[in-house]
C-alpha cells in the first residue's frame, strides 16, 4: 500500500514542494521528478529521511525541476478551431473542417470531415487524424530502417507518454509516441533508428551510438533538436 505526504523544503535557496511516498514495492529510496512535481519514494521497511536524500541531490533536483517548469511554460496554447494551425511532420498547416468523404492532408492544410467533428469534437477528431497518420508513417519508417539495419522487431505500439518518445522492449516491441507525427521527418527517422538500434545494443554505450551514426550521421543534432523543441510537440494540456 502506498502512502503520500506533502511537504516543503528549502534547497539551495529555492522553496521546493514535494511528496513522500512509502511504497511496499520499492527496493531502494529514490527521487522521482516529472512534469507534475517531485516525489521521494521510500521502501516501507526502511527508515530514510527524505530531507537528507533531497539535500544530497539538491543540485540535480533543482536543475531537473527547472527543466520541467520550462517545458510546461513552453507548451503551445492550442485553440482547437478551424482556421488555426497545427504541425504535421514539422510544417504548420491550417485546420479546415468541411463536408468531405475522408480526412486528408495537403501541402498547406489538415482537412477534417465535418461529420467526424460533429460526432465527437474538433480536438478528438484531430487527435484521431494524427494517430491514424502516425500509425501509417511510423510503420513505414520502422519497416524501412529495420530492413536497412537487418533487424527484426515483433510489433510497433503507439503510445502517448508525456516526456518519452520511444522505447524498445527485450521481446522486440518498438514503442513510439504518436505525437512524433508533428515533428520534422528527420527527427522521426532519428527516433526510429535509435529504438531499432536497441535490438542490437541494449545500452547507450559507444557501440550503440556508432550503430545509430551509421544511419543518422548527425544524430547529435537531432537529439539536441528534440531536447530543445519537445514542448512544440505537446498536443494538449492532457500531455502535461
Amino acid at each position: 500500500m502506498n502512502r503520500f505526504q506533502c511537504r516543503e523544503i528549502d534547497l539551495l535557496g529555492n522553496s521546493l514542494k514535494y511528496e513522500v511516498r512509502h511504497s511496499a514495492d520499492a527496493t531502494d529510496p529514490r527521487i522521482d521528478i516529472d512534469i507534475h512535481g517531485v516525489t521521494v519514494v521510500i521502501p516501507e521497511a526502511e527508515d530514510v529521511q527524505p530531507t537528507k536524500l533531497l539535500e544530497e541531490n539538491a543540485a540535480w533536483v533543482i536543475e531537473t525541476q527547472r527543466s520541467y517548469d520550462s517545458y510546461r511554460e513552453q507548451a503551445p496554447d492550442r485553440n482547437f478551431e478551424a482556421g488555426n494551425y497545427f504541425p504535421y511532420l514539422g510544417e504548420d498547416r491550417e485546420l479546415v473542417i468541411e463536408s468531405c468523404r475522408k480526412n486528408e492532408i495537403t501541402e498547406n492544410s489538415i482537412r477534417l470531415r465535418q461529420c467526424a467533428v460533429e460526432q465527437s469534437s474538433v480536438k478528438q477528431a484531430l487527435e484521431n487524424f494524427y494517430r491514424s497518420h502516425a500509425r501509417n508513417h511510423l510503420t513505414d519508417r520502422v519497416d524501412q530502417y529495420a530492413n536497412r539495419m537487418d533487424v527484426g522487431y515483433k510489433t510497433l505500439e503507439l503510445r502517448n507518454q508525456r516526456t518519452r518518445w520511444g522505447s524498445c522492449s527485450t521481446n522486440g516491441t518498438i514503442s513510439l509516441n504518436w505525437r512524433l507525427i508533428m515533428a520534422p521527418p528527420e527527427i522521426v527517422d532519428y527516433l526510429v533508428v535509435h529504438e531499432l538500434a536497441h535490438l542490437t545494443e541494449q545500452h547507450h554505450g559507444r557501440e550503440f551510438w556508432q550503430l545509430v551514426g551509421e544511419y543518422i550521421t548527425d544524430y547529435k543534432t537531432k537529439a539536441e533538436w528534440l531536447e530543445e523543441n519537445s514542448a512544440r510537440l505537446i498536443f494538449s494540456e492532457d500531455d502535461l
